[in-house]
């Protein structure tokens, strides 16, 4: 079983979250607001591992005070579900949105890496999220994987940069263009140089895991896939839209990967489409209001299968032959209209016969 978790509103929230008591029974933390750090500021202690049943019930609670609420069963009060969150089986994995986290996650002097560690020998659960990374003064947008309570963490530096969102191209050729473009994109991210993937530490579960509009690249996709993945995760801020179509579309878009690999897909969105989508392109499960905006806060759960006999569609294994092919029978037909015109074109018609050889003739 997997859970997803998704935080997703307006672009500038109030920092105190709202409690989100869902019906279910899947019973799992979930992050509902977009400055979790502030829940660690003010003593929000996750590093208790011998939770009773009388301290349980004021825990929960500052967990949803300061955005970190639960999935109550129906009729369940939340000291028994909590209990029962710490006998029952873990979800396998917990996915947090791209931007989730204000620092970088990997930093021990930050406030971020105290809070996700505490948080995930809490839980006992992988934790998927997007954090910023830093090394040797090169700042990456990343994706994190965070396993047995915090001791083992995979990190994934995304590899296609947004232009103009992630970086100015050719910001030191134009200095005077880099000091306009500057006010929108004052640093650039360094992109990262592999197709990483993160294992979970439940089963045979290698995920691919993109981040924003990199579900949007088919071929980029298909390399994580060659290399293993038998789950897609989408990380995605999509905050840029604001109320647009254009996390729609975002989603649009995204399907297609999972149709050309055969591949599941999970979404966790910061203002946008939090929503899973099976191996067919199909979305099974969307995160949404009682009016069926996905504009809203809240949690999202399911089950996913998960392919283990790693078979390889024809696109995973030949790319965009298809295309390419298309593209050559369409540029062959281009140059044999044109050459057929030319020659009809060229052709001289018999010339008219002389006056002269008239005349004669009529003699």
């Amino acid at each position: 079983q997997f859970g997803q978790v998704g935080r997703k509103g307006e672009v500038a929230l109030p920092q105190g979250a709202a409690r989100v008591d869902l019906t279910g029974k899947t019973v799992m933390p979930a992050l509902v607001d977009a400055h979790v750090h502030m829940g660690y500021r003010k003593g929000l202690d996750f590093s208790q591992n011998n939770y009773t049943r009388e301290n349980l019930t004021d825990i929960l609670d500052r967990f949803a005070y300061y955005g970190v609420a639960a999935i109550l069963e129906a009729g369940t009060s939340r000291s028994d579900l909590v209990y029962e969150m710490r006998a029952n089986p873990p979800p396998d994995l917990l996915v947090w949105p791209e931007s989730s986290m204000p620092d970088p996650v990997r930093d021990e002097t930050a406030e971020s890496y105290r809070f996700v560690m505490d948080f995930s020998r809490s839980t006992k659960t992988d934790l998927l999220l997007g954090t910023l990374d830093v090394e040797d003064g090169h700042d990456y947008n990343a994706a994190l994987l965070v396993s047995d309570a915090g001791q083992r963490m995979q990190i994934y530096r995304k590899l296609h940069l947004v232009p103009f969102g992630e970086y100015i191209p050719l910001r030191h050729s134009f200095p005077l263009f880099a000091a306009v473009a500057g006010k929108w994109v004052p640093g650039d991210f360094d992109a990262g140089k592999d197709y990483t993937l993160v294992r979970l530490t439940s089963g045979d579960v290698q995920i691919a895991p993109l981040i924003c509009f990199e579900d949007t690249i088919g071929d980029l996709t298909r390399q994580f896939v060659l290399h293993g993945a038998n789950l897609i995760a989408n990380v995605t801020n999509d905050g840029w839209f604001l109320h647009s179509a254009g996390s729609e579309q975002h989603l649009a878009n995204s399907v297609f990967r999972c149709v050309e690999t055969r591949r599941p897909m999970v979404r966790a969105a910061n203002t946008g489409v939090t929503c899973f989508v099976n191996e067919f392109g199909r979305v099974t499960q969307v995160l949404q209001d009682e009016t069926g905006s996905t504009f809203t806060e809240g949690v999202l759960t399911g089950d996913v299968d998960i392919p283990i006999a790693h078979e390889l569609t024809f696109y995973s294994r030949r790319g965009e032959l298809f295309a390419q092919l298309c593209a050559c029978v369409t540029l062959l037909a281009i140059v044999v209209r044109i050459a057929l015109r030319q020659s009809r074109r060229g052709g001289s018609p018999e010339p008219p016969a002389s006056r002269a050889n008239t005349r004669a003739a009529g003699d």
